[in-house]
């Protein structure tokens, strides 16, 4: 396979890529890759043939289009004004995707397909989730070249504003997912107890998941994508050996890493194409790959935490971090680096809603496992010993010995998080704080971001502590919790409505057009869309069943103890999914609100369901265990 073509540098000339193509017949199609506004991405089979032809079409986006009714573009391209084009964008790498069970009679290798990133234009406005990343950033970039290009100094930086010449956004994102053989069940009390005892982490990977993880690492490093490390995560159990020596009933947890990029664009491209091999060759060892954030409830859940900087060019041609302090034992960022925080803080209750957007992320992020549920940040103990609190949700990243590894870790996402949305509020977020922070001192910015919640200042709110050095789940309680750093969201309800709560915040992440008032509103109906479907569809069932398969254990001794524990988890059985002739059960009652629209009421109530299952469960195990 030493001479198939994986990927197509970024900014190649038109003639360049058609002389490639036409010596590389094994590239059979070409797929325009267009992401919608919940993060999906669009795949065709065009022959290579048309595309030669056509090229030019292809560019200006009157080749390729697609009908609105098959992208999440609620609102924007309905059933009667669906016409959605798709440019291709070259300012990224175009990857090709092989297919290894299709081998070409002609050439002897895996066909393989030309995905190219596009744009989702419609009525000749950029919509899709790609574009909004690529704009967001160009008026950020616009802003802060002409922030910065008008100091001569800039308090505690080797450099001025005059010797900047361009900025870049520099992202990484990890990969976290669950792997198992298909159909074995998962033990959730012993990978809960080896979860505790820490006995997965970090451990030696072996058989059919050893062999596809090295694979992956090795597949991508074909496609540029400087894989850093992979390894086993916190979850995960023993897995059985059969008797012909192979491994089974796999159920496990991986994390792989690779480089960052300089370009924010092409760095959520890169992890789409990283979902898409990590799945794709573990799948081919006959294991299954699950990218949800809370796979298994009780369990470790998937994050992907996302690691955000900005570089300058300057007129020399050198780098320099815009985080980064002069002196990196003296203080912990540059004034730049104190804005970007605290403006990504201060606004982070309309940024979460783009960064868990779903049930099953929102069920990821409760209190344990490090789960990052408070908006509070963590700096290290002193600018000489960089330090990492895994319970904050965004973490200040150093190396003393290296300013340019100076940036900002936001431990909330997850694998299906729509990165590009993301990044765009994000970064509109940076800026805001910037412009307040860039004519003050590290000093007086230090002392604000630590503040006390009752202290005033003039940019972080009144009320609210920004900053913690402690573990925050073992030195605070709830109560605590919730009114030093806010209450975060129990439901995709509750988190779509800071949109109308905070309208300043808002203004914040619209401030460049592309994150509009107008795309804000189809992400939201669209995200409400989903929240509704699946708990009628999926949730409701999902708990019913468990309901169902609760039901009173005879033994050959039954105490009054064993009959009065289950008499109580009946009752409760019974309020979650029995109807009356005088009263409807919780299951009904939320199916009934969230069909009528009465959305605050179904948010509610699903609440009091997911706490009425857990009580369920656990009364349910204490009952089973005492039947002999």
């Amino acid at each position: 396979m030493r001479d198939l073509i994986y990927f197509i540098p970024a900014n190649s000339k038109k003639e360049n890529i058609i002389k490639l193509l036409q010596n590389h017949p094994e590239i059979a199609f070409v797929s325009m890759l267009g992401v919608d506004l919940a993060g999906n991405d669009t795949d065709e089979k065009i022959p290579v043939k048309l595309f030669i032809e056509n090229i030019d079409d292809f560019y200006d986006g009157s080749a390729v289009q697609t009908d609105g009714s098959s992208v999440v573009l609620t609102d924007i391209a309905t059933l009667n004004d669906a016409k959605v084009d798709i440019p291709v964008d070259p300012t990224v790498n175009w990857y090709v995707d092989y297919n290894y069970e299709n081998i070409s009679s002609e050439t002897g290798t895996p066909v393989g397909t030309l995905r190219i990133p596009g744009f989702l234009i419609h009525n000749g406005k950029r919509v899709g989730s790609r574009s909004i990343l690529h704009d967001t950033l160009d008026y950020v970039k616009k802003e802060l070249l002409h922030l910065l290009q008008e100091k001569d100094s800039i308090p505690n930086c080797d450099y001025s504003g005059k010797d900047i010449e361009d900025i870049f956004f520099t992202v990484a994102t990890e990969l976290e997912f669950w792997i198992k053989t298909p159909l074995s069940e998962s033990n959730v009390p012993e990978m809960s107890a080896s979860q505790v005892m820490q006995e997965q982490y970090w451990q030696r990977t072996r058989g059919s998941v050893r062999t596809a993880l090295e694979n992956t690492i090795l597949l991508m490093q074909e496609y540029g994508l400087e894989p850093e490390m992979g390894h086993k995560e916190v979850g995960g159990m023993k897995a059985h050996m059969d008797t012909a020596g192979n491994m089974s009933h796999i159920c496990e947890q991986v994390e792989i890493d690779w480089k960052f990029s300089f370009n924010a664009v092409q760095a959520a491209d890169n992890e789409l194409l990283v979902r898409t091999i990590v799945k794709e060759v573990f799948r081919s060892h006959g294991l299954e790959v699950i990218f949800k954030a809370k796979p298994i409830i009780g369990l470790a859940g998937n994050g992907e935490h996302t690691h955000i900087g900005i570089v300058a060019k300057l007129k020399n041609g050198k780098f320099k971090n815009l985080f980064a302090p002069q002196e990196m034992t003296k203080d912990f960022m540059s004034p730049i680096g104190y804005g970007a925080l605290m403006g990504l803080l201060k606004n982070y209750e309309v940024i979460n809603p783009l960064v868990s957007s779903t049930n099953d992320s929102l069920n990821r992020l409760k209190p344990g496992f490090e789960a990052p549920v408070c908006i509070v940040t963590s700096l290290g103990h002193s600018p000489k010993l960089p330090s990492r609190n895994r319970t904050i949700l965004v973490g200040l990243i150093r190396d003393i010995n290296n300013p340019m590894a100076t940036r900002f870790e936001l431990r909330a996402c997850n694998p299906y998080t729509n990165t590009y949305l993301a990044l765009s509020a994000i970064y509109s977020a940076v800026l805001d704080g910037i412009r307040y922070a860039i004519d003050k001192t590290p000093e007086e910015l230090l002392a604000e971001l630590s503040k006390e919640p009752e202290t005033v200042t003039e940019y972080l709110e009144t009320g609210r502590a920004y900053r913690s050095e402690v573990e925050i789940f073992e030195d605070y309680t709830e109560e605590e919790r919730n009114a030093r750093f806010g209450k975060a969201p129990s439901t995709v309800w509750e988190n779509m409505q800071a949109f109308q709560k905070y309208p300043d915040k808002l203004a914040v992440l619209t401030q460049g057009k592309a994150l509009n008032s107008k795309i804000l509103h189809a992400f939201m109906a669209g995200e409400l869309i989903r929240w509704k479907m699946e708990l009628i569809s999926r949730i409701i069932p999902e708990n019913k069943s468990l309901v169902q398969e609760c039901h009173e254990l005879s033994g050959e001794i039954t105490s009054d103890l064993d009959r009065k524990r289950w008499h109580t988890i009946n009752t409760l059985r019974l309020y979650l999914a029995k109807d009356t002739l005088t009263k409807k059960s919780l299951f009904s009652r939320l199916r009934e609100a969230l069909l009528t629209g009465h959305f605050s009421l179904a948010s509610k109530l699903q609440v009091e369901m997911y706490d009425k299952i857990e009580e369920m469960k656990k009364l349910y195990f204490i009952y089973e265990s005492n039947i002999y």
